[in-house]
């Protein structure tokens, strides 16, 4: 019997309906046919155990999330490998949910369900209000993001 679950996974998580917060759901549209089909692309709103319902097998998990850091310029993108760090306190407090990604990737390593390489990508958001489109910046961002992740994918995964 084959496991048929797939090993690295893409969550794109955010609200689309609140501005800039959906740039993770927008960057995982964009990577539609683009990566390899053994790499699943999920959209999350970010609830803590949906996501790490998500990370059940994998052992590979890349996140895109809106982030507020106030440290930088709105569309601007962060990397972070948190497999074996958590993320910088502050900066993903977008969550319309009572644990944000910092607190849901702690969660998931204190379980041990945190897959073994993680990396969340984060951009800076502009606005959030309800029923805002992407800001203009975020909305650049959206590319640049998916071109980093296919390249990275490419070396890492594939």
């Amino acid at each position: 019997m084959t496991d048929d679950r797939p090993r690295c996974i893409v969550i794109g998580i955010g609200n689309p309906d609140r501005g800039d917060d959906g740039v993770g759901r927008a960057v995982a549209r964009s990577l539609q046919g683009r990566l390899p089909p053994k790499v699943a692309i999920v959209e999350q709103d970010g609830e803590a155990t949906s996501l790490m319902a998500c990370f059940d097998g994998v052992r590979t998990a890349y996140l895109i999330d809106a982030c507020a850091s106030a440290a930088a310029r709105p569309g601007s993108v962060q990397r972070f490998d948190v497999s074996g760090t958590p993320l910088p306190q502050g900066a993903f407090t977008l969550s319309t949910h009572g644990l944000g990604l910092a607190e849901a990737i702690e969660l998931a390593r204190a379980l041990g369900q945190l897959p073994p390489r993680c990396i969340v990508y984060a951009v800076e958001a502009g606005t959030v209000e309800p029923g805002a489109p992407l800001s203009p910046p975020v909305a650049a961002a959206v590319e640049t993001v998916g071109a980093r992740l296919c390249a990275e994918i490419e070396r890492t995964v594939v």
